[in-house]
């Protein structure tokens, strides 16, 4: 028995310390029966022989595929673990690049958290500010309040001492005016002179009531004289301005005498007079004198 073709012929499947062990085994066994048994046991144990290694050559080709399988997988894994390698490296740079965005952000909170608390200091102190006008708005207010019912009751006093200062100056005005009666109205009065307005109370008590009499004896002045070579009463309503009320006065008060048969002139002896007073006037026809002179005689 050739036990060294036996080890080249194993050595490359099961390694050169597994093919040696089995070709000395072999050996070993073939030279025993060699010496103990005859050629029928050889013949059985070569048969018996033959038929291991012809399973073990068998399983040695199971083997090989199961390892030819194995490296397949195993360069699959391989690629795998490649492509696991590529993946982990994107993924490490993702995670570098969210790192960086974390940090970014993170720097952005921290700058917003800043600006939040300057916000809520200028917050503080606007709402100190608005308190402040706030009350200062309060006093004024009060101070307003205070100027305006000020304001009124000067407005009042004014409206009081214009009412005091007209009443004055039209009383001034009504005794200058009597004082010179015959001297303001000479051209237009002749022969002119001053009355007492009761000198004429019997004559117009008999044709007028009570309140007519007693509305006569109100009138400003009251003068006798020749008017157009006619003798005439002139009723004199006197004011600084003339004005509607002055003129309905008169005539009334001119009338009353009329209503006695007595001859009568109304005039209003004034320092200023509008165009509408005056044309008023002029349809009642009723006389006018203003600042020193009669203006054109009443239609």
């Amino acid at each position: 028995m050739n036990t060294f073709q036996i080890y080249e012929d194993f050595k490359g499947f099961l390694g050169e310390p597994a093919a040696k062990s089995l070709a000395h085994t072999l050996g070993t066994m073939f030279e025993e029966l060699r010496n103990s048994v005859t050629k029928e046991d050889f013949r059985i144990l070569r048969e018996s022989i033959d038929a291991s290694v012809s399973r073990l050559d068998s399983a040695m080709e199971r083997l090989a595929d199961a390892q030819g399988r194995t490296e397949a997988k195993v360069s699959e894994l391989a690629v795998a673990q490649a492509h696991t390698d590529a993946n982990v490296s994107r993924l490490d740079s993702a995670m570098e690049r969210l790192a960086e965005a974390q940090a970014h952000t993170d720097a952005k909170v921290s700058e917003l958290a800043v600006a939040q608390a300057r916000t809520e200091t200028k917050v503080s102190e606007l709402a100190i500010a608005q308190a402040l006008t706030e009350s200062t708005v309060a006093e004024l207010v009060e101070g307003q309040t205070k100027l305006t019912a000020a304001q009124a009751d000067v407005a009042v006093a004014l409206q009081r001492l214009t009412i005091r200062t007209d009443a004055v100056v039209g009383r001034t005005f009504e005794l200058q005016f009597r004082d010179r009666l015959t001297a303001y109205l000479g051209r237009f009065l002749r022969r002119g002179r001053l009355i007492a307005n009761d000198e004429l109370l019997d004559t117009i008590e008999k044709v007028v009531d009570d309140r007519e009499a007693e509305d006569f004896l109100r009138a400003d002045a009251i003068a006798e004289g020749m008017v157009d070579g006619n003798r005439t009463y002139v009723v004199v309503e006197v004011s600084s301005t003339g004005d509607a009320d002055d003129i309905v006065r008169a005539e009334r008060r001119a009338a009353t005498l009329q209503k006695a048969g007595l001859a009568a002139i109304a005039l209003v002896a004034c320092d200023a007079i509008s165009p509408e007073s005056l044309a008023l006037a002029r349809m009642r026809g009723v006389r006018i004198w203003c600042n020193g002179s009669i203006i054109e005689a009443a239609a």
